[in-house]
């Protein structure tokens, strides 16, 4: 079983060094900066929430929602940087959900040629996923990360008091995420998920430090191994190809989005690796009990104009990461005309 163990640990990526930081609150940590060349991001719920955290410190709040991962929030953000008097000693902190964290990161990778950031994720996806590997991407439009960076963070808190004060939605949107590091991953932490529910973790710090950790361990594995994505860090685009296009067209929240692509993903596997469909059922069944959604009314044409815009198609292909059983994933190039019809057979399932 993979693990990780220590409380701190200081990996190496290519593109920097990330200090993994279990055991500190946020406070300790905001300590330790000179607060004339720290600036903080966050959205309006953070601040608002959090409020007492940020005295003294210069704040920049941008808008709650996916809609702000954008060009125009990218030119607001730096406009008051350099309102704020900020040189290429700043650092930047960006303090939220996975938005937060791609906006900073795709800022600090080129505001000046590029400045030192962190992150103090406060989603559960944020902790397990969003904040991890390097990847900072902001959408143009209905396409969604199409510009980004691959560049790390000095450091990552995973300061799991943020997690009290998280909306029922947002641990669902977590737990999609979760749910598919198990599916591609791990057959024992999917067996500990069927046994377990969101109140199991919500009310067990211990269960559920040691499963964010776990994950954590696992991303930053298969991020070690191919940071540029050239292979194997492919597989963790499991269920998010169909997703990316169903989150845009229909406004879901990304775990949401995530679960329904989780099921479009079993379906193609059974027809193009020979996926056991009890398996997809079980899959569905768990996806449910974390409170995910299954069903949904696609429109399949729409859903395939967003598709063919997805940055990871070659030609008429897409790298789709399917499933031969819990825990081995495989990644296959997909033909747009099968990636429809399992679209279309989802569609009129639903």
């Amino acid at each position: 079983m993979i693990t990780f163990d220590a409380m701190q640990e200081t990996i190496s990526f290519q593109s920097g060094n990330v200090d993994f930081i279990f055991n500190t609150s946020i406070e300790e940590l905001l300590k330790n900066y000179d607060k004339n060349n720290l600036v903080i991001i966050t959205n309006e719920h953070i601040a608002r929430i959090y409020d007492h955290l940020f005295t003294g410190l210069h704040i920049i709040i941008v808008p709650v929602g996916e809609h702000a991962k954008d060009m125009h929030t990218i030119g607001m953000l730096t406009k008051e940087l350099l309102q704020i008097g900020t040189a290429r000693n700043t650092f930047l902190l960006g303090i939220g959900g996975g938005v937060i964290t791609d906006i900073t990161g795709f800022l600090a990778s080129i505001f000046m040629r590029g400045v030192k950031f962190g992150f103090a994720p406060t989603s559960l996806l944020g902790m397990v996923d969003a904040a991890i590997g390097g990847k900072n991407g902001i959408n143009i439009g209905l396409a969604k990360n199409i510009l980004g960076t691959i560049n790390q963070p000095e450091f990552i808190l995973f300061d799991t008091h943020f997690l009290k004060t998280l909306p029922a939605i947002e641990w669902s949107n977590g737990f999609a995420e979760i749910i598919k590091y198990a599916c591609i991953f791990d057959v024992s932490m999917y067996d500990e998920l069927c046994n377990n529910t969101i109140s199991t973790y919500k009310d067990d710090d211990r269960l559920l430090f040691d499963l964010i950790k776990r994950c954590v361990a696992w991303k930053t594995k298969i991020v070690g191994e191919d940071e540029q994505e050239k292979g194997n860090r492919k597989l963790l685009n499991f269920g998010h190809t169909a997703a990316h296009a169903i989150e845009h067209l229909y406004e879901l929240p990304h775990g949401k989005a995530v679960s329904i692509g989780i099921v479009i993903a079993c379906m193609i596997s059974e027809n193009s690796c020979g996926l056991n469909p009890l398996v997809t059922k079980r899959i569905r069944q768990l996806l449910q009990q974390f409170h995910l959604p299954v069903r949904m009314e696609i429109n399949t044409g729409k859903a395939m104009e967003i598709l063919k815009m997805d940055k990871k198609r070659n030609n008429t292909n897409i790298d789709y990461v399917l499933l031969k059983e819990i825990g081995n994933a495989q990644i296959k190039p997909m033909p747009f005309i099968e990636i429809e019809k399992a679209l279309n057979l989802y569609a009129s399932n639903h």
